[in-house]
């Protein structure tokens, strides 16, 4: 059961199509739209401000996201935010990456298409402009993202999304086994990595 708190009668709003792992935390002002993935143990703490997921993204396992009274933050369709990272009262623009472990402080906007490598700490109010790769403490833009690496970054989004819909349909807690078994299986992804379901 997903662990969802109400704060001065404002509870978090999911969306059926959705998934959020058991161990993730929902506070307050927190509104999941379709089709996203929220990851084991992040911390979605609505409790200042508005959080928001549009459609299709996923905050990956560890996350924070927190804000000032006020202010949302935003993480808008097809963002893809990496295990670890720190989003803060900044807006995440239609199909940028956040890297693992990297800081986006108040007010940062990470432009469409755009990609904060991981560990970046990008300060407060910087402004990235679309398709950039930034990287560095403090983030700099280092160059513009080329097709080919949209199209990765669209790929891992894509997996992630497909993750949301085998998680509700699948996952569910149960006692580990003790031994392995003799031809464990793998779960199997086809020659383009994406998931091929059980025959």
């Amino acid at each position: 059961m997903v662990k969802v708190y109400e704060i001065d009668g404002v509870r978090p709003v999911v969306h059926p199509t959705a998934y959020v792992h058991p161990s993730a935390v929902l506070i307050g002002d927190v509104i999941v739209g379709p089709r996203c993935y929220i990851g084991p143990c992040a911390s979605l703490r609505g409790d200042f401000g508005r959080l928001i997921l549009e459609e299709g993204a996923n905050l990956q396992d560890t996350c924070v996201m927190h804000g000032f009274p006020g202010e949302d933050t935003v993480v808008e369709v097809d963002g893809h935010i990496g295990h670890g990272a720190v989003l803060h009262g900044c807006r995440v623009k239609r199909n940028a990456m956040v890297g693992m472990n990297a800081v986006v402080m108040d007010k940062a906007v990470v432009g469409e298409e755009s990609i904060v490598a991981a560990m970046s700490f990008v300060k407060a109010g910087m402004v990235i402009p679309p398709r950039s790769m930034v990287m560095g403490t403090p983030a700099k833009v280092m160059r513009e993202l080329t097709d080919e690496d949209v199209q990765w970054k669209s790929f891992g989004t894509r997996q992630y999304q497909e993750l949301a819909v085998r998680s509700l349909h699948t996952m569910r807690e149960v006692e580990a086994d003790t031994e392995v078994e003799p031809d464990r299986q793998r779960i199997a992804f086809d020659a383009d990595g994406m998931h091929k379901p059980k025959a």
